[in-house]
């Protein structure tokens, strides 16, 4: 039996699991829902598998997306995306757990056990943020008492105390940014790793006042929906902004298995039409490297999936 999976409202054809999609977008984040909903417009055959995991769901609120003065959160940003999705009947699956490579496309397997063709993949699968390791507070991050975005919200941070979980030159350079943007009283916590930087990036750090401890983290004073204060060996650091700047795991799994060049920390590598190196395979959003920001994820989809759909007009081998 044949399962439909959704209905084209502009030609009434029907998409069967056993058509070859003109694209597979792979993660249901802002990159990848901007680009179902122009392969949608575009009147491609599109289907968007959503592992339901998105980095955009922990951002308590952005404040430099247009038209958003008062600010969005994530979850109400990804809502306001699906709706605008639905009206277009894009089918969504769950999550793509193998991606080969077939004829002149691909092949995906679903967790549910099901697969699907396309000519074309475009992966927008994201990064996770590494956690700061901080006692008895796990998944910090996520729960929204440590931030992770100051371009998105170190705004609203300026003149406050603020300290940065980092280390090294990613650390450093964070520590430095919110520094020369937004705050005089800014604090690196390398929670007890030790910091050897070069001797330009250490002066640069003095002459902006950034303070650098390196003593373990012990215990936390945690108010509400924020950690107050620090404990450390023998004293107690109190701040009202903590930032993590512990770098991030790119989710390149997939792209990985086809044998996708990446970059040398660890994100995707493509052309200016977000093209990786492997033939009729995209990227789009946190997964290559940049500027993590939704409003540059968005740009990469737009400029994807217009290349997507201008290759479709060119035929396979197959079709002559």
């Amino acid at each position: 039996m044949v399962h439909s999976l959704a209905a084209d409202p502009s030609s009434a054809r029907w998409l069967r699991m056993t058509d070859q999609l003109d694209a597979l977008v792979v993660g249901g984040g802002p990159a990848g829902m901007t680009a179902a909903l122009y392969l949608a417009r575009f009147r491609r055959r599109v289907v968007l598998a959503d592992a339901g995991d998105p980095r955009a769901a922990w951002i308590p609120a952005s404040h430099n997306i247009p038209f958003f003065e008062q600010g969005i959160p994530g979850p109400e940003i990804l809502g306001r995306q699906r709706a605008h999705l639905d009206r277009y009947q894009v089918p969504v699956v769950g999550e793509v757990l193998a991606l080969a490579t077939e004829g002149r496309g691909f092949r995906a397997s679903l967790k549910d056990g099901r697969e699907l063709t396309a000519r074309h993949v475009l992966l927008a699968t994201g990064a996770r943020d590494v956690e700061p390791d901080l006692p008895d507070l796990p998944d910090a991050v996520r729960r929204g008492l440590v931030r992770y975005c100051p371009i998105c919200d170190g705004f609203e941070s300026r003149g406050q105390c603020i300290a940065v979980i980092g280390h090294g030159a990613r650390g450093a350079g964070e520590a430095l940014f919110i520094a020369r943007s937004y705050s005089h009283d800014v604090t690196l916590l390398t929670l007890g790793a030790p910091m050897a930087l070069e001797e330009d990036l250490a002066a640069r750090l003095h002459r902006h006042g950034v303070r650098i401890e390196t003593r373990p983290v012990i215990g936390l004073d945690v108010q509400g929906e924020r950690i107050a204060a620090v404990r450390l060996d023998g004293a107690e650091l109190r701040f009202e902004v903590l930032y993590s700047a512990l770098g991030l795991h790119y989710r390149t799994e997939l792209a990985a298995a086809l044998g996708a060049e990446r970059e040398a920390n660890g994100a995707l590598r493509v052309d200016a039409g977000m093209q990786t190196s492997v033939p009729g395979l995209y990227a789009a959003g946190d997964i290559v490297a940049g500027l993590d920001q939704i409003v540059v994820g968005m740009g990469h989809a737009a400029i994807a999936a217009t290349r997507i759909h201008n290759a479709c007009a060119i035929p396979t081998e197959d079709e002559g």
